[in-house]
């Protein structure tokens, strides 16, 4: 089972988008948590230990998590998808491009 966690900054739109698509894929479990103060779900080291897949949106979470998550995320993979925060929630072309981009990593 692989267990795939998606962290953009405030878990509003790219994240939460990622984990309700590939939440339908089978053998995936998703989760999705964001790096800033006023994330709608803070990032926790649980949920880093629980995923077997880590993937953020952009580099600048990828510093944020070695900075914050130093222990927790040590022997971890993080996958970076260079996703800029341009679109909306459930965005056809937001979709496509995690599809794109984080499919493979997923068994897609």
């Amino acid at each position: 089972m692989i267990r795939a966690l998606f962290i953009c900054s405030r878990n509003r739109l790219r994240s939460p988008t990622a984990e309700q698509i590939f939440s339908t894929w089978q053998g995936v479990e998703t989760d999705s948590a964001g790096l800033a103060p006023d994330a709608g779900v803070p990032l926790s080291s649980e949920q880093i230990g629980w995923a077997t897949h880590i993937f953020v949106m952009e580099k600048i979470h990828q510093r944020r998590l070695n900075q914050r998550f130093t222990a927790a995320i040590k022997n971890k993979k993080i996958i970076c998808l260079n996703i800029p925060d341009d679109y909306q929630d459930m965005q056809p072309e937001l979709i496509s491009l995690l599809e794109k981009k984080a499919g493979g990593y997923l068994g897609g």
